[in-house]
């Protein structure tokens, strides 16, 4: 190649190669989000769940989008991540949307109702039951984008201070309680409260509470509640599997990159399954030592859960009858879950009742 064809490729190369480095940093800016919680850093599980989205979120995106995870207290209190997300204070936040409920009722939809969908039911209704796109016109008007981000499984029934047997044992009876379920218990003639997850301990060693209800054995132990409430009962029937969300504001998701959006619903989808298997791994051992330890494990009575069960539908009947977004997912949710009671009575609950004590029983 002559002198003049080499120069002449140079001067073209040239501008291609400046242009290349903008147009990189243009697609894969570097951007720095902070995220509340609504739980404290010792509930690891909680608490590192939106740790563990932050860090894969960072190794997807070349550590170009990072994303600071703050403890309930620290920005806001844990009961006002919703509002800290949607007033635009933080970019982000991961919590529980029945802490919402005083809002709207319907927000209890998308973590648990009482006796509703169990934590694979509410992955189908959420999935491709149309629930997703509910809870996206819900979060819509709170100018918040909301991802599945996490759940539970089904959670234990809670610690007293004193046996509960019969409904008159719940008359007056002081208890923590979040979502819709403390107006289920209300209709049963307890006095639910709502109280952040730092505060709950302090308030029943005080007094101010005769009974608590958080999540499980691994978080309950760590919480130390069996030291003044020993009577564990199970199962939160207001639980059957919770689900929480990282919640993101409008504005700032919309302003994200199309691969930096999908680098969250990825982390998003990886930690919810994650939460799960961590607590199924967990609360075994946990409830092994807070029994050794003098918590006693009892089943909620036959009358409760009856009770429980009338109480919880005439709420929603009456929700509905005031609040239309409510009816209509209500509508959606429970055309659903007849299907899956009924599914899950055939293959699910035939074979829980039988493998599940099976080691006991066949001789």
């Amino acid at each position: 190649m002559n002198r003049r064809a080499l120069l002449g490729a140079a001067a073209t190369a040239a501008p291609a190669t400046l242009l290349a480095a903008p147009a990189i940093a243009q697609s894969a800016p570097e951007i720095r989000w902070r995220l509340t919680s609504s739980f404290p850093r010792n509930l690891d599980i909680l608490y590192g769940t939106p740790e563990m989205i932050a860090r894969r979120v960072a190794a997807i995106t070349d550590n170009r989008f990072q994303i600071r995870v703050f403890p309930a207290g620290e920005i806001v209190g844990g009961l006002q991540a919703l509002d800290a997300v949607q007033a635009g204070t933080v970019e982000c936040a991961h919590s529980a949307s029945y802490y919402y409920t005083g809002k709207d009722p319907s927000f209890s939809f998308f973590t648990a109702l009482p006796f509703g969908l169990n934590s694979r039911m509410y992955n189908g209704w959420y999935r491709h039951g149309g629930g997703a796109a509910l809870a996206a016109e819900l979060f819509a008007g709170y100018n918040t984008v909301a991802i599945p981000a996490g759940d539970t499984g089904a959670q234990m029934g809670g610690w007293f201070r004193k046996e509960v047997r019969t409904v008159a044992d719940l008359q007056g009876l002081k208890f923590r309680i979040a979502g819709l379920a403390g107006q289920v218990f209300a209709k049963m003639g307890a006095v639910p409260t709502q109280v952040a997850a730092a505060d709950i301990y302090p308030s029943l060693e005080r007094g101010t509470l005769d009974a608590v209800e958080f999540v499980g054995p691994y978080d309950d132990e760590k919480l130390g509640f069996a030291r003044v409430a020993p009577n564990y009962y199970f199962p939160g029937f207001w639980e059957p599997g919770a689900r929480l969300q990282f919640m993101a504001n409008r504005d700032a998701w919309n302003a994200l990159p199309t691969a930096y959006k999908a680098a969250i619903e990825a982390a998003c989808a990886e930690a919810e399954i994650d939460m799960t298997a961590r607590y199924d791994a967990g609360n075994p051992q946990a409830l092994r030592r807070l029994i050794a330890a003098g918590a006693q494990l009892r089943p909620w009575s036959r009358e409760i859960l009856s009770a429980g069960w009338k109480a919880a539908h005439e709420l929603y009947d009456e929700i509905g009858a005031r609040n239309e977004r409510f009816k209509a997912i209500w509508d959606s949710y429970r055309r659903f879950r007849e299907d899956e009671f009924a599914w899950f009575r055939v293959a699910e609950n035939s074979y829980d009742n039988f493998a599940f004590t099976a080691a006991q029983t066949v001789k």
